[in-house]
């Protein structure tokens, strides 16, 4: 069942800041990337803006000349392959991941790096660039999101670590049916508080 959101500013932020969502991939050796997969802007104190986490998830790549491919369908332990067929390239499921708590992407291209991500509510949740042939990307993650202010950020984006460093609140969706999620803080001079990010009005599933 999709996961209802409803994000609300009840801070004192008056800069219009922008608010970062992303996940985590939680794969050994991949924590160091993340996207942005959901970017709220400009949204006045006391307004909310809606927000669904789905459970469906897809898995997409990017080739080396910039085509993207259709998306697929995904679940934890399965395997998905990129490969020529003499019409082209074609993403296709390949098996079962090494791991079954984990999805894999294997490059079997012989010339040419592709981007993989996985696709949440039809924007890029995780995503591993350059994949280069033979290699492969694993990915997996957690019903948890993570949020915090950031500023000059794009849906899609990959975020360096600068950023990543200053967002630290994780928000676990396990077992919850909808929530709002309310900011508060911030303000103008010293009286100043920092920004929190909390769930309330929470139904469980």
């Amino acid at each position: 069942m999709d996961i209802q959101l409803n994000f609300i500013n009840q801070s004192n932020d008056q800069n219009n800041s922008q608010i970062i969502i992303f996940q985590k991939n939680v794969a050994t050796s991949f924590n160091e990337l993340a996207v942005a997969w959901k970017v709220i802007q400009n949204i006045p104190q006391g307004w909310h803006h809606k927000l669904v986490y789905p459970q469906a998830s897809y898995i997409g790549v990017t080739d080396s000349w910039g085509n993207t491919s259709p998306l697929h369908s995904v679940e934890h332990g399965q395997r998905f392959s990129v490969m020529l067929h003499p019409s082209g390239e074609t993403l296709q499921m390949d098996g079962e991941a090494a791991n079954q708590s984990e999805i894999e992407l294997l490059n079997n291209l012989q010339i040419g790096a592709v981007h993989a991500s996985i696709y949440k509510d039809g924007r890029p949740a995780l995503t591993l660039p350059n994949v280069v042939p033979g290699q492969k990307a694993v990915f997996q993650f957690k019903p948890t999101i993570w949020i915090g202010m950031a500023s000059e950020i794009q849906e899609g984006q990959i975020m360096n670590s600068a950023v990543l460093s200053q967002i630290n609140t994780e928000i676990s969706l396990l077992g919850i049916a909808s929530a709002d999620i309310v900011m508060t803080g911030g303000g103008p001079g010293p009286s100043s508080t920092p920004f929190q990010f909390n769930l309330e009005n929470v139904v469980m599933a």
